[in-house]
């Protein structure tokens, strides 16, 4: 742990100080990577983020998978171990400031809700599995707030099971990629015997630069000034060229590179892997990595690339602290699928008004929140992306396209819901995708899928405003909604009584009360 005295310097710049003092808010970060797991507690105060600790070990979660993609109770074990041991720093962080995100070695594992219930209930926090290319930004989002400068960089992330590629300027990412090659993974499927040969390296290198193959050109056509290395084998690769007389610390040069390489394979055993600036712990998974850095500097042609602090679990801070605002990057997605589908944007404004008022209706009997209140309204503008793809079947068109898209700032659980509440906004209620949500899950959504598919009916004839909002009880899981009748109610009166008939063969009880006026 980062001492007081330490962090009192550790300072991370995120803006220009505010003119008034702001109470500091601890938050912090959990990595579950492929390779290792951190975990990053800071302050935040005036704009600026102040480390206050920082922990990280070896896990090497990748490894545990077997052949058919399921981790090993030992593996969950050594996981579960260290998030206990993570556990007693995060005892003054409060709900919402703290996001704990799995990379690539829980995207793979065919059993990874099984670990992901286990570890939430350990930590008391909801485990989010996040996407290849939303890691990626998240590791530039670190990355650029550790770099000073200026100028176009191309930001590379080693990690265990996935390595991670961005160009960007500034905090703005112009493209980003997750490659499925990692120094554990690789460790794994090449080097599973600890024999160490030039062909056996080779063989690494063709496996990496046959994953670069479909991103060398067009990352080279975009270009940039400056290649910055952000992980543990890019920094350990800098240590021990720096450690053989390397001119400049912090720094892999080609020509450094090339006589790491040498060297690795001159002690023919993984076991025998021990040099001058390298950790015990990381030596076994070092040769794949270094292979991997060789193929990058061949398929890129760089002669040098620097090292810099800043990664994953420094970006998923600086997210959540504009989370929820007007810089929350879900909201540019949501409006930037909005104008790649066309959507209609009076119709998508009237239903999110409606469900908004439906939810305030229902929030305290149904124990809502603020952050469920954001994806119904979400959910609410997307419904009807589908309609870009086909008319018939639209609400599953949408589902698809929002469960199965890289949507920046969003995590996978983060999708499904999306996905999930498009698809039931319409017709029968999907009870099979409704069951194959985690348990914990099912109620809540069920609930702000009741809530849309009610939004929609009542602005089914399209009007230029949103429609005077009856009004809902709910009591338990039933619901009992208000309506006035008259001529131009017929038709809502009729798609009501179809909605009755479809959430009962679901299981749940909605009402009409039909009001008399005076």
């Amino acid at each position: 742990m980062t001492s007081p005295q330490d962090s009192a310097i550790d300072y991370i710049a995120f803006g220009a100080p505010s003119p008034a003092a702001q109470a500091p808010r601890r938050l912090a970060a959990i990595d579950l990577g492929s390779n290792s797991f951190h975990l990053l507690v800071a302050n935040y105060q005036d704009e600026r983020l102040q480390v206050v600790a920082r922990q990280g070990e070896k896990v090497q979660l990748a490894a545990g998978l077997n052949e058919d993609g399921l981790l090993d109770e030992a593996t969950m074990q050594r996981a579960l171990d260290c998030l206990a041991r993570f556990a007693p720093y995060l005892g003054d962080i409060t709900p919402g400031h703290l996001r704990v995100v799995g990379t690539n070695a829980l995207r793979d594992a065919a059993n990874s809700q099984a670990l992901i219930e286990r570890a939430e209930a350990l930590l008391g926090a909801r485990i989010e599995i996040i996407a290849g290319r939303e890691e990626a930004r998240l590791i530039y989002l670190g990355a650029a707030h550790a770099l000073a400068e200026n100028g176009r960089r191309l930001i590379v992330d080693i990690g265990g099971g996935s390595t991670e590629f961005i160009i960007g300027e500034r905090f703005e990412p112009l493209a980003l990629e997750s490659l499925r090659m990692g120094c554990v993974t690789f460790t794994h499927r090449f080097l599973s015997d600890g024999e160490l040969s030039e062909k056996r390296f080779r063989k690494l290198e063709l496996a990496a630069l046959s994953e670069l193959a479909n991103i060398r050109r067009p990352y080279q056509k975009l270009g940039w000034d400056d290649p910055v290395g952000s992980s543990g084998t890019i920094k350990a690769a800098a240590a021990v060229i720096h450690a053989n007389g390397g001119a400049q610390e912090g720094v892999v040069t080609r020509e450094g590179l090339h006589d790491l390489r040498a060297r690795l394979i001159k002690c023919k055993r993984l076991d025998r892997v021990a040099m001058d600036g390298l950790k015990s712990d990381r030596a076994r998974v070092f040769p794949a990595g270094v292979a991997i850095l060789c193929a990058i500097f061949e398929a890129f042609d760089l002669t040098t690339m620097r090292y810099a602090d800043g990664a994953l679990r420094e970006g998923v801070l600086y997210d959540m602290v504009g989370r929820n605002s007007p810089e929350d990057s879900r909201l540019k997605t949501v409006e930037s699928l909005e104008r790649c589908y066309g959507v209609d944007d009076r119709q998508a404004g009237n239903v999110a008004a409606t469900a908004e008022d439906l939810f305030e209706q229902v929030r305290s009997a149904w124990g809502l929140d603020d952050d469920q209140s954001r994806f119904l309204r979400w959910a609410s503008r997307l419904h009807e992306i589908g309609l870009a793809i086909s008319h018939s079947q639209f609400h599953r068109h949408g589902a698809y396209l929002l469960e199965y898209s890289d949507l920046a700032g969003f995590s996978r659980p983060e999708q499904r819901l999306l996905a999930f509440l498009v698809r039931a906004h319409r017709r029968k209620f999907p009870l099979k995708e409704w069951q194959a949500l985690p348990t914990s899950e099912q109620e809540s959504h069920a609930r702000l899928a009741r809530l849309l598919r009610l939004a929609v009916l009542l602005n089914h004839t399209r009007t230029e405003q949103p429609p005077d909002t009856p009004r809902l009880l709910a009591k338990g899981d039933d619901l009992r909604l208000g309506v006035v009748p008259g001529d131009d109610q017929t038709l809502l009166i009729n798609d009501l009584e179809q909605e009755v008939t479809y959430q009962k063969a679901a299981g749940f009880n909605l009402e009409m009360d039909i009001e008399t006026t005076t």
